[in-house]
């Protein structure tokens, strides 16, 4: 960045880069929610656990991209359910709908599920999410913890999350892609 321009990763996926080892981003990739000189908030792609939605949201079940868990969206507030959808094409926008890009966005799970009829074409459930403070991203993004590629609307939504990572990284292509089949453990190869 230059001349005081500030970054602004929304719509972006972070994707943890082999030296990030926390436990809870290692591998992940982070859809960014929400950037700006206050910080950032972003949701874990890549972690479905095994509760099924039905067990907390069951009247939004039906309208549940495969597979239909709970995926951990991170380690802040996890016991708070978020939404995330993708609006059918020609679909009016539901109030409260925070875009985040390319028809994707925040949902109200607190609405009514029959309401959302005919206007997701895809829909998963999060439990949690990733903040970062004012500041830190851009720290973690200097010292290599994250790469940063633009996401596509169909990435919150893949039926093969454990995959995601390595597909994300093959797209985009370049140095990048040298990372998709970056072992847990270099020192074991």
């Amino acid at each position: 960045m230059t001349n005081g321009e500030r970054l602004d990763l929304t719509g972006h996926l972070l994707v943890a880069g082999p030296a990030l080892i926390d436990p809870n981003f290692s591998r992940t990739v982070v859809l960014v929610c929400h950037h700006d000189e206050h910080g950032a908030l972003g949701i874990v792609l890549n972690r479905p656990s095994d509760m099924a939605v039905g067990e907390v949201l069951p009247g939004w079940v039906e309208r549940l991209s495969d597979p239909p868990v709970v995926f951990l969206g991170g380690p802040v507030q996890n016991e708070v359910a978020i939404g995330l959808g993708r609006l059918l094409e020609g679909a009016p926008v539901p109030e409260p709908f925070e875009d985040i890009g390319g028809g994707v966005g925040l949902v109200d799970l607190g609405g009514s599920p029959g309401e959302a009829a005919g206007t997701y074409e895809a829909l998963r459930v999060y439990s949690g999410y990733a903040g970062w403070s004012e500041g830190q991203l851009e720290l973690e993004l200097a010292t290599g913890d994250w790469m940063v590629t633009p996401a596509v609307p169909s990435d919150p939504f893949t039926a093969d999350p454990e995959r995601l990572r390595r597909s994300v990284l093959r797209r985009a292509g370049g140095p990048l892609a040298w990372y998709a089949d970056y072992p847990v453990d270099p020192g074991l190869n």
